[in-house]
């Protein structure tokens, strides 16, 4: 696999832990709403029983309840320093259902909405991300270039390169704090984004039991 091939598949490694406290919000079920216009590989889709347009629905059943509270969060926040951290992989680009050679990656339509709309009531966004260093160019890249608005992007070098996902991923959140910022939401499709804290609110993204990984 070439260095860009790796993209694809690079996610954050699930994990077997229990939800750790906070807002935990999932979605509730399958809408029929259209999905946005993408490039989707509808093989790899169909083969692992997991239909883009059902996830497609059942992502912005999530972000849609994301989105009020961002507002009503940042309605009194004059002169705080607010943060929100996503998780990339299934979250913020659709690796899952697009051909890793088709670059850039698609945006996850509802999660860049939210993004775009926290930037603009003055919320920092960051990503964290269990992809190794080595492509982290290409990942800010492709994040900008679909339309993210990136403030920060942690992805595992040396020394945390082998620690496992959400020890990682809790001690980048901390770190993130430890600059002044409250986050005051996690989004991520898996429990290792979610877990240990450092945030006001998680929202959990369908992973289907790990076929998004």
């Amino acid at each position: 696999m070439t260095r860009r091939g790796a993209v694809r598949r690079i996610g954050a490694v699930s994990a077997v832990v229990a939800l750790g406290i906070g807002g935990t919000v999932t979605a509730a079920g399958s809408a029929s709403a259209a999905p946005a216009a993408t490039t989707v590989s509808v093989a790899a889709a169909q083969a692992a029983g997991v239909d883009y347009a059902t996830w497609q629905a059942d992502v912005k059943a999530v972000i849609d309840q994301a989105l009020p509270y961002v507002r009503q969060r940042t309605a009194t926040a004059a002169g705080q320093k607010l943060a929100i951290v996503f998780d990339i992989d299934n979250t913020t680009l659709e690796t899952y259902f697009h051909p890793w050679y088709q670059l850039p990656t698609a945006a996850v339509q509802p999660s860049l909405e939210l993004a775009k709309y926290a930037k603009s009531r003055g919320v920092s966004v960051f990503f964290v991300t269990a992809r190794p260093g080595i492509i982290e160019a290409e990942t800010k890249w492709n994040l900008k270039t679909v339309g993210y608005p990136v403030d920060g992007l942690s992805v595992r070098d040396l020394p945390d390169l082998f620690d496992e996902v959400s020890a990682y991923k809790t001690s980048k959140r901390a770190e993130i704090e430890a600059q002044g910022y409250t986050i005051i939401a996690n989004v991520g499709n898996n429990a290792s984004d979610l877990v240990g804290g450092h945030a006001e609110r998680t929202f959990k993204l369908p992973d289907y039991d790990g076929t998004l990984s």
